[in-house]
């Protein structure tokens, strides 16, 4: 079983559906000649030539047009989006015509695309490259919204991705792309969609992550241990649909709930996440439920960057102040 990276687990996961499926294409740009920017891409139109590894011109919206007509025609399209701060135009494409062609149509075409995208900051680029829209594309109804943390994970639920029958936007966390790796075996095994994985098992306090947050919470999860506090992790995964009752049955045993992602404060998933659990948990947190995040302002260059993302240190911060809550 081969050790790899979040980039070559994405990388591995494209050639074994092409392999099994003739019908899964990959479009973008630079995605055939170069290999993508991050070299996801890399090798695939050597193994499959290119009618199926397509460079496409530097225009954002005609890719996801052309994912969607290749979609409603039987095409299983996996489009990628340079950076996911050049996706807006895509959702044009993705709130009018991917989201609701089923719907549209009565049932009679689906639309099984994946839009794939690097999603947020860490790596020093300008801020369109750097950019957390992920509550964005969450509110587009019929769209899936995928964001793993993990090669392993990137393995399985790029798989699940591809083989859903509806669209999915895929972000890949930028900055996890070769932070570390991870043992993946290439069996063609999806992951499930629409669940949530508990990372770290815990009584005292729940934290709920997703992309490349999930790195630094699982390191303050290690550190309060050893201070005694045994904190629950969760690893949101699939954005929308929400698996709200694995978050709900970790709070009732904890209790407590710090919620961190690097997207701005307003309007980000951490507030549909805290919301429910107003709803529905309100009984059973000791403590109000603190949410760690950017602050609402543009990705600042690289010699700020460090002061926008939520640190070690900010996450800790909120675990002590949802601790002592009498």
């Amino acid at each position: 079983m081969a050790q790899i990276t979040l980039v070559e687990a994405v990388n591995l996961a494209l050639k074994r559906e092409m392999e099994d499926d003739p019908n899964v294409v990959v479009l973008g740009q630079d995605v055939g000649a170069d290999g993508g920017v991050f070299r996801t891409t890399l090798g695939l139109i050597e193994r499959f030539g290119p009618q199926r590894v397509i460079d496409t011109p530097l225009a954002e919206q005609l890719i996801a047009g052309m994912a969607i007509g290749m979609a409603a025609e039987g095409l299983r399209p996996v489009a990628e989006i340079q950076f996911s701060g050049f996706a807006y135009v895509c959702i044009d494409q993705l709130i009018n015509h991917a989201g609701r062609l089923r719907h549209r149509t009565r049932g009679r075409l689906s639309c099984p695309m994946v839009l794939r995208t690097p999603c947020g900051a860490g790596i020093h680029p300008p801020e369109h490259h750097s950019e957390s829209p992920d509550a964005m594309f969450a509110h587009i109804p019929g769209v899936r919204v995928v964001y793993p943390s993990s090669p392993k994970r990137a393995y399985g639920l790029l798989l699940a991705a591809i083989r859903d029958p509806d669209p999915v936007v895929f972000l890949e966390p930028t900055r996890l792309y070769r932070l570390f790796k991870e043992e993946v075996e290439n069996t063609g095994d999806a992951l499930p969609l629409d669940q949530c994985f508990t990372l770290r098992e815990g009584t005292d306090v729940t934290l709920v992550t997703w992309g490349a947050m999930v790195y630094e919470t699982l390191q303050v999860a290690d550190e309060l241990t050893e201070q005694g506090i045994i904190a629950e992790v969760i690893d949101v995964a699939t954005l929308k649909p929400l698996d709200m009752d694995s978050i709900l049955a970790s709070v009732g045993k904890t209790g407590r709930c710090v919620i961190i992602t690097e997207a701005p404060r307003t309007c980000s998933f951490a507030s549909e996440i805290a919301a429910n659990l107003a709803e529905a948990g309100l009984l059973s947190l000791l403590a109000p439920v603190r949410r760690v995040t950017a602050p609402d302002v543009v990705v600042p260059l690289a010699r700020l960057e460090n002061d926008y993302m939520p640190t070690k240190q900010r996450i800790m911060r909120a675990v002590r102040k949802v601790m002592e809550f009498a």
